[in-house]
């Protein structure tokens, strides 16, 4: 259920209220619209345009640059989330602005977008803390997008639920994956990773590298590296769970920023990926 509240609401709530401290959007109205009445529309319309299709669900790769440019292909992912239930949500993705040694948790009670409060799961952050590559930074998260973009897809997707965001630093797939799978629990549990591919290279080259990236990751590769994905440390471990587990990988959509309307001589690569 979303419930839309706005900005002055929240901020009286968190007066009102000392158990509730936020950590406000630091990218809505520039990745996606500040408006909630607009950002509804536009994720929703993306949505629609989506593919239907029926296909069990644990985790999923998604992008996240603005919504003009990637959008489209995370609501392809995110439309196989329709009709399902997951009561939590861990989203991993990287740290693009301050410098992370392991993993990073959040100390907030709620991650805010323009559609209203989304409860962090204390209790679940509170029982990987025990790890050393985990550490709490509130100054990590205030800044970074690539959690923040996919938070009003969630809020349409899914009913209620809680989040548990860790932004990916300096950490191994096997650091990581340690940390997935104490997070794993069961069915109603859903594996979120954030992630862009190459970067900055001219269309026809980024394509023959991305198609590699995504070759691999439908592989279950845990070796990526950064020129290959910006979120390929978060990637790395979850493959690493999922070579364990043996979950099948799956292709949803690949495309670049050229493809969206982007300068074609330097562009950004998307894919959108779902473990089953």
């Amino acid at each position: 259920m979303v419930v839309i509240l706005p900005k002055s609401t929240i901020r009286a709530m968190a007066i009102a209220d000392d158990d509730i401290t936020i950590r406000h959007p630091a990218v809505a109205g520039t990745f996606y619209p500040a408006d909630a009445g607009a950002l509804q529309d536009q994720v929703q319309s993306m949505l629609a345009r989506s593919t239907e299709q029926t296909i069990s669900v644990k985790a999923l790769i998604v992008p996240h640059a603005g919504y003009m440019y990637s959008g489209q292909v995370a609501a392809q992912a995110y439309r196989l989330l329709q009709d399902k239930e997951f009561a939590h949500v861990v989203l991993l993705g990287p740290a693009h602005y301050v410098y992370v040694e392991g993993l990073a948790a959040p100390s907030v009670s709620h991650f805010a977008t323009p559609l209203g409060l989304i409860p962090i799961n204390s209790q679940a952050i509170a029982g990987i803390l025990d790890l050393p590559q985990v550490s709490v930074s509130d100054q990590a998260h205030a800044p970074e997008h690539s959690l923040e973009v996919q938070l009003p897809f969630l809020q349409r997707v899914l009913a209620d639920f809680t989040l548990i965001p860790l932004l990916v630093g300096k950490a191994t797939a096997e650091q990581t994956a340690q940390v997935i799978e104490r997070l794993w629990s069961d069915q109603d549990t859903l594996i979120l990773v954030s992630s862009d591919l190459s970067h900055f290279h001219p269309y026809s080259e980024a394509q023959k590298i991305d198609q590699r990236t995504s070759t691999a990751i439908c592989h279950r590769s845990e070796t990526l590296s950064g020129e290959q994905a910006c979120g390929c440390r978060a990637i790395n471990g979850l493959m690493h769970c999922a070579e364990k587990r043996g979950l099948n990988v799956k292709p949803i959509a690949l495309c670049n920023s050229g493809d969206t309307g982007g300068d074609k001589s330097r562009v950004v690569g998307y894919g959108a990926y779902v473990l089953y």
